[in-house]
C-alpha cells in the first residue's frame, strides 16, 4: 500500500512550534511529508527566528499530489501563505476534489477565510483571529474538523491537531499508536477524536 503523502508549505515568519509538531507528528505515522518553502529560498526563518530547511519550493511541488495539506500559523507566515499564488492554488484544488486540508492559529482565518476555503462551515482559529472567521460556532473548540476541512488555534493545541490529522489519514488505531509514544502522560487519549 502507498503511503500517504502531506505537503506542509511553510513561509517566514511561520510558528516553528506548529511547523515541526506537525511534520514530526504526520512522520512518525509512516506519512511521506514534503515541507515546501513559499520563499525564493529553502531556508525560512520561522517566527522566533528558528531556521527551518525546507525539502522543496512550492513551485516545485504544484503538480503532485498530496492527501493533505497542512498549514502551520504564526504572523507574518500566514501572511506570505496567503500570498502564495501555487500554494492556492494547490488549496483549491485538494478542496474541490474532497481532500485533507488543515490549518492552524491564524492560517484558517488569514488563509483559509481569506481565499473562501472555509465556505461558512465550523472552525477555529487564534483567539485573536476568530473574528475574522464567518461562522464562529466552534471557535472555542480546541480542534475542529468539518468534513476534509480540519482547524486547531494554535501552539498550544498543535499535539491535538497533529494527532488529529493522523487520524484523518491513517485512523484511530494509527493515531493512538502515535499518541501513545509521544505524550508521556496520563489522558493522552483525549487528543483523538
Amino acid at each position: 500500500m502507498a503511503s500517504k503523502k502531506a505537503l506542509v508549505p511553510i513561509g517566514n515568519g511561520s510558528e516553528e512550534w506548529e511547523a515541526v509538531t506537525i511534520i514530526d507528528v504526520l512522520r512518525r505515522a509512516g506519512t511521506d511529508v514534503c515541507v515546501a518553502s513559499v520563499e525564493d529560498s529553502l531556508e525560512v526563518t520561522c517566527s522566533r527566528r528558528v531556521k527551518i530547511v525546507a525539502d522543496a519550493n512550492i513551485a516545485d511541488v504544484t503538480t503532485k499530489d498530496f492527501d493533505l495539506i497542512a498549514l502551520p500559523g504564526g504572523m507574518p507566515g500566514a501572511e506570505r501563505l496567503r500570498d502564495s499564488k501555487e500554494l492556492i492554488q494547490l488549496l483549491r484544488q485538494q478542496k474541490g476534489e474532497g481532500k485533507l486540508y488543515a490549518a492552524i492559529c491564524a492560517s484558517p482565518a488569514v488563509v483559509f477565510e481569506h481565499h473562501g476555503l472555509i465556505e461558512g462551515r465550523p472552525a477555529t482559529a487564534f483567539p485573536a483571529f476568530c473574528d475574522k472567521l464567518t461562522n464562529k460556532e466552534s471557535v472555542e473548540d480546541r480542534v475542529v474538523k468539518a468534513d476534509n476541512l480540519i482547524t486547531s488555534r494554535g501552539p498550544g493545541t498543535a499535539m491535538e491537531f497533529a494527532l488529529q490529522l493522523v487520524a484523518a489519514l491513517h485512523g484511530l488505531e494509527k493515531a493512538r499508536e502515535v499518541a501513545k509514544a509521544t505524550v508521556p502522560f496520563e489522558g493522552w487519549d483525549k487528543y483523538i477524536k
